[in-house]
């Protein structure tokens, strides 16, 4: 009996925490289990050829919005190749509407909806024996005969009870290495699925400690905490910041999502000790219309996360990510460059821009109608437009998005932006609508640039406000000089300027 344990990643450098967890329940059995992960980018024979090979007798699929288009094409021809291999599938974009999954995709066997670890064992047990009775196991779909049959969830384990994912497998020193200190959400937030689980359950203190001092001892460059919302208990979240502080090793940065209004001033006092690039925060604002958040379930109070973001930035050793979700309901292209306008005058240090997706089981996704939404079929199932914003208007946010992610984004450009939006007296939003569309006019997006190059591509935009603004570029080319040169190494900086501001 050969059992793979396996995802299509979206990138390298992430993994899949889940399959972990899965990997240490069967590690001390007599089965044959291998845990492998392939990325979106792998060529599909590739990962279709090594499965083949590995002659495996099931293959356990974690399933995303960004692999499971690949996964259903891989596992039908792989069905057809080896009728006798059963598929196993868990994970967010098939513990929704799994039955009708099952009656699309004749490959797939076995569904586990929701967490796997209790199930899953209950799965094994049942698959290995003589007579399986599936109708045993927790939160499962599965064919029988020509019906489709679904069990009930059962009971959650305690977060202690779970093991340490990395237990048995070595820590990958060229990945992101996930954890999760807890499952669901206070929140019910109407575009998450984290909004369904009902409550927050979470591991002990001192099992988080232990665990995390084994990550820092190893010294792994980056941990990113999956928690939807860390400090949902503000004394624990301080408790644990205070630790890592403690116990910082110079090298280890820690990623966490957190609530921007639930910070206070024994947080600030803690964060302000710490070492700079030590913490990584991501706050979703979403947005500031209040329509919006009312119908999208979201009580945050927009003023005081705003104000606790200005807070972190300006303590100046904390890396603050600011989220906006374009396509919400009641947010239409003005709406939106209002709360654009917002998240960037507090100036975090990522700006992200979203688009709405979707989503299988979420409250949105059932009230899409109500809102004339209209998305994409097939997963990430991303907006396509809706009552109040057009397909149009979403694409010229995507314009934004990318020269937002070019210029503010990746840095280097901080005191030629901060000059010409206060010599130009424009907002925000509009300058970057204007360089968007600059942007893409020229066709600068068919290609990609080095960095030396985007510098001339701001002083030609730049160049085109002079005709009003007399004196203009001579002022701008002293601060795009400062801008170059502390951000290129000084050899490219010395090219750069004897070669000039023309491509």
């Amino acid at each position: 009996m050969r059992i793979l344990l396996t995802t299509l990643n979206s990138k390298y450098i992430h993994t899949n925490l889940a399959l972990k967890y899965l990997y240490c329940i069967l590690i001390n059995s007599n089965i044959d289990v291998k845990l492998e992960e392939y990325t979106i980018n792998n060529d599909r024979d590739f990962v279709y050829n090594e499965i083949i090979r590995g002659g495996y007798d099931l293959v356990c699929f974690s399933c995303y919005i960004w692999n499971i288009e690949k996964i259903k094409e891989l596992c039908s021809n792989l069905k057809k190749a080896r009728p006798g291999m059963k598929f196993l599938l868990g994970g967010p974009e098939v513990s929704y509407e799994s039955e009708d999954f099952i009656k699309k995709n004749p490959w797939a066997d076995f569904i586990i909806r929701g967490e796997g670890e209790k199930p899953f064992s209950q799965f094994m047990g049942e698959y290995l024996s003589e007579k399986p009775d599936y109708t045993k196991v927790d939160a499962i779909t599965f064919r029988k005969g020509k019906s489709v049959v679904s069990t009930e969830r059962g009971s959650l384990p305690p977060m202690d009870s779970l093991p340490f994912p990395y237990t048995y497998l070595e820590v990958e020193s060229d990945k992101i290495i996930y954890y999760e200190s807890t499952r669901g959400c206070p929140f019910r937030c109407a575009y998450c699925i984290s909004s369904l689980n009902g409550g927050v359950r979470a591991v002990s203190l001192n099992r988080l400690r232990r665990d995390i001092a084994y990550l820092v001892y190893k010294g792994v460059k980056q941990v990113k905490f999956i928690d939807r919302t860390f400090n949902y208990d503000k004394k624990r979240a301080n408790s644990f910041w205070q630790y890592l502080i403690d116990k910082d090793n110079g090298t280890t940065n820690f990623h966490f999502e957190i609530c921007g209004d639930m910070l206070d001033e024994e947080t600030f006092k803690i964060l302000s000790k710490a070492r700079k690039g030590l913490f990584q925060f991501e706050i979703g604002v979403q947005s500031v219309n209040p329509y919006t958040l009312k119908e999208i379930n979201r009580n945050n109070t927009t003023d005081a996360v705003l104000t606790n973001v200005k807070r972190l930035v300006e303590i100046d050793n904390v890396d603050v990510h600011v989220d906006l979700i374009a396509g919400l309901p009641y947010e239409d292209y003005t709406s939106f460059g209002l709360s654009f306008d917002r998240v960037y005058n507090v100036k975090p240090g990522q700006f992200q821009m979203g688009f709405l997706k979707l989503l299988k089981g979420t409250k949105l996704r059932s009230i899409a109608e109500e809102h004339g939404y209209r998305y994409r079929e097939k997963a990430p199932y991303e907006i396509i437009s809706n009552k109040y914003i057009s397909a149009l208007d979403l694409v010229k946010l995507k314009m934004v998005e990318t020269v937002l992610e070019l210029f503010y984004n990746r840095g280097g450009f901080k005191s030629t932006l901060d000059f010409l939006m206060e010599e130009l007296s424009m907002r925000p939003f509009d300058f970057y609508q204007r360089l968007a569309d600059f942007y893409y006019r020229n066709e600068y997006h068919m290609v990609s640039h080095k960095k030396e190059d985007m510098y001339r591509i701001m002083y030609k935009f730049a160049k085109t406000f002079e005709y009003n603004h007399m004196g203009l570029m001579d002022r701008v080319e002293n601060f795009m000089i400062l801008d170059v040169l502390e951000t290129l190494n000084p050899e490219i900086a010395k090219r750069f300027m004897n070669k000039g501001w023309e491509f």
